[in-house]
């Protein structure tokens, strides 16, 4: 318990009011106002009970809704939720209650604190703060928001790649199904000639999808995928794209599973149905390690999978660091379709696109060619090994990665 500023000046008044008045009337008039903020402090006492409202779960850079409501004498009572890092909340405190935003932005697990209450006396002279609620696990999940945008724009024909659009989920499909009138839509391939003969006008195959193929997505979590890019780790980019993956094969009517290694497994989900839903819930916590990835241990597992899909998503380095990968891949290619992702560093980007104007620019621009030569040695390295190699930025990584599986699906290569 405290006093209030009111009851300071209210001190203050009367220590002035002593210049001039009896100290008889002085020391009563002390009394009386130490007697009004220890009956006010007992007042303040008498907290309201709090109920907070916070959503199950969170996804990563989403708004939400956070709330806190008070049961009983509200009107002199104020509520405080206590800061922790990566999660913001607007506003943090307020009178009689809280309606806020919280916005998460990482994802895993965070603990919010208890809610601080301060009440005030009915006349304003103490207050009294307490704590109230529980401690409170929130689960923050990947950006699934634009997961199910993008598997919405495959669902619907509107998945573009490279400035062009699919007509259907997934390219020209791999198994006869019917022949109809042919569109100026359709792929110059689809021409069923024999029938266009017969039918005297233009006709054309239609394809369905094969369904029941296995996707899985290899995520390191080593050391090198801690490095920031902005506001996100490599790892926060790897695991939206997986999360994007997962609800895009669910769409297309594939299984999907997800390893999650360093110098060992972390997390291992076998193809599944429903993906969509498993594997965000398997991944959403992952940090990196400070470990070394260990590529040909995770690949040897590999093996036993029946043939898939194989999107790794990992850090493309320089030759030297890329070696363990690069020497462990055709262990895995000779089994599955391999695509290896990696997000293109975006100061790397900036000192490449910006005009040099002092020596230290120019020096900078020079160093930063020699890493981007690298990296493109090892993509090179990679595609000649039948590897199908994803290098961009950050924000174009889901699509990209989808793109890739699609790609990968319509030729039929696994």
């Amino acid at each position: 318990m405290a006093p209030t500023p009111r009851a300071a000046l209210l001190l203050g008044a009367i220590g002035v009011a002593a210049l001039v008045l009896p100290l008889p009337l002085i020391l009563a008039a002390v009394v009386i106002l130490a007697g009004s903020i220890v009956a006010d402090a007992w007042a303040a006492r008498r907290f309201p009970t709090t109920t907070r409202h916070v959503p199950e779960l969170l996804y990563r850079g989403v708004p939400g809704p956070f709330s806190v409501h008070l049961h009983g004498q509200a009107q002199r009572t104020r509520v405080r939720q206590p800061a922790i890092p990566d999660i913001d909340l607007n506003p943090s405190e307020g009178d009689g209650g809280l309606d806020a935003t919280i916005t998460p932005q990482r994802r895993g697990r965070h603990v919010l604190p208890p809610l601080a209450v301060r009440s005030t006396g009915p006349l304003g002279l103490a207050r009294a703060v307490t704590s109230q609620a529980e401690d409170h696990e929130l689960l923050v999940y990947p950006d699934m928001p634009s997961a199910r945008r993008l598997a919405a724009a495959v669902r619907t024909g509107r998945f573009r790649t490279e400035g062009r659009r699919n007509r259907g989920p997934i390219g020209l499909g791999t198994e006869f199904e019917s022949i109809r009138d042919y569109t100026e839509d359709d792929d110059i391939r689809s021409v069923n000639w024999q029938a266009t003969g017969r039918m005297q006008r233009p006709m054309a195959n239609v394809w369905r999808v094969e369904q029941d193929r296995d996707v899985i997505c290899v995520i390191d979590s080593g050391r090198l995928m801690g490095a920031p890019i902005g506001t996100l780790t490599r790892l926060d980019a790897a695991i939206d794209a997986t999360a994007a993956m997962a609800v895009v094969a669910d769409v297309v009517g594939d299984r999907v599973g997800v390893i999650v290694f360093d110098d060992g497994i972390r997390r291992e989900l076998r193809p599944r149905r429903r993906g969509g839903e498993a594997v965000p819930v398997a991944i959403f916590d992952v940090e990196p390690s400070n470990a070394d990835s260990d590529y040909l241990m995770v690949f040897q597992k590999l093996t036993s999978y029946k043939r898939a899909f194989v999107l790794v998503l990992t850090d493309l380095v320089e030759e030297s660091a890329a070696r363990p990968l690069i020497e462990a891949l055709p262990v895995l290619s000779r089994h599955h379709a391999v695509a290896v992702a990696s997000v293109r560093d975006p100061d790397l980007t900036a000192v490449l696109t910006t005009t040099p104007h002092q020596m230290l620019e120019v020096a900078q621009m020079a160093i930063a060619a020699d890493v981007a030569d690298a990296k493109d040695r090892v993509s090179r390295s990679l595609v000649h090994r039948n590897v199908a190699v994803i290098d961009v930025s950050h924000q174009a990584l889901s699509r990209a990665c989808i793109a890739a599986y699609l790609q990968a699906k319509s030729v039929a290569a696994f």
